[in-house]
């Protein structure tokens, strides 16, 4: 017996409340701009620049501690953050036992490109002054130019990434077909950046290599729509544009579903076993995943009611037609 987690002959209307649809995106596209004009987004030390020092120590140390030997270091801005490694606790048999990894972050001093290796060494120092069985486990630094440049170049990447798939999609289909499906990946990508921005979540190269992750998944969903589409287009020549639109989205339906179940209970389970580490990289691809279905099934399909395709693709120069049209045939 095969698990359907959607019936194969189901007959939803996704598109009866279309107007209701396309202002809720456009209200949550627009309150993340917002957000993030209000709020910015909180860099991490790819962007912003500075140090990420990673220790562990036998005996647990208390936070408040960490933070005073750091004051006492004089090191300008420093926070401390507790990791939780779920995972060192299952593998160890003891759910009790606790790796006591902390991460410091000491902030770039504004006008200093350099890394501030006696930042480095006065904080080692006093760190393992205080605590005896401290051990470094990682030590990044990023620089004030190459934090900017990073900035830079995940924004090109991200920009280049979509505007491959306009040209890929205009290509493959017509480009009311490639303007549909840009504007989800813009919708996906804009909405995610603004939930980071609300939470105050740490904004880091990870993050892009989720959002580019979001853009690939998102368009995935939205070609296996889009293919349905283009054949019911040419099985169903006089059929009502909104109805044909439903009747694509219904037929591959259970495809989208078991897709996003699927790819959300593995990055459910990263999220809660994998550590601090990648939390926020599997965060982003959690509301990616959910933004991203919602978007294929109801945004890029939906805006092909707005642009009209073509009807007819036997003819080369068939007319493109409308919703408005579709009431007239």
């Amino acid at each position: 017996m095969r698990l359907k987690l959607v019936p194969g002959n189901s007959s939803i209307n996704f598109f009866s409340r279309i107007n209701s649809i396309f202002s809720i995106s456009l209200f949550m596209m627009l309150s993340s701009i917002f957000i993030y004009f209000l709020f910015g987004l909180n860099y991490g030390i790819d962007f912003r620049g500075g140090t990420m020092l990673m220790v562990q120590s036998d005996e647990t140390v208390p936070i408040s501690k960490y933070r005073y030997i750091l004051s006492s270091a004089d090191v300008g801005g420093t926070s401390v953050t507790e990791i939780s490694d779920p995972g060192a606790k299952i593998s160890s048999g003891m759910f009790d036992k606790k790796r006591n990894i902390v991460l410091i972050r000491i902030e770039q001093v504004d006008g200093q490109d350099s890394v501030q290796n006696d930042s480095i060494i006065k904080v080692k120092t006093k760190l393992a002054e205080e605590i005896s069985s401290i051990k470094f486990l990682q030590t990044d630094s990023v620089g004030a130019k190459v934090s900017k440049e990073l900035i830079r170049k995940g924004v090109i990447s991200v920009i280049l990434a979509v505007s491959a798939v306009l040209f890929y999609i205009w290509i493959r289909f017509e480009w009311q077909f490639a303007v549909g499906a840009v504007f989800a990946l813009i919708h996906d990508v804009i909405i995610t950046v603004g939930i980071f921005s609300l939470l105050s979540l740490e904004f880091n190269l990870s993050i892009i290599a989720a959002l580019l992750t979001i853009v690939g998944y998102s368009l995935n969903d939205t070609v296996i729509v889009f293919d349905r589409i283009r054949e019911n287009l040419k099985k169903f020549k006089k059929k009502p544009l909104v109805e044909l639109l439903n009747l694509s989205v219904n037929e591959t339906l259970s495809r989208t579903v078991m897709t996003s179940v699927t790819t959300m209970i593995a990055l459910t389970s990263l999220y809660i076993l994998g550590g601090d580490v990648i939390r926020g990289f599997t965060f982003a691809m959690i509301w990616g995943v959910l933004i991203g279905t919602f978007s294929s099934i109801f945004v890029a399909s939906a805006a092909l009611l707005v642009l009209g395709v073509k009807r007819d693709w036997s003819k080369p120069n068939a007319e493109v037609g409308t919703q408005f049209k579709d009431k007239n045939q």
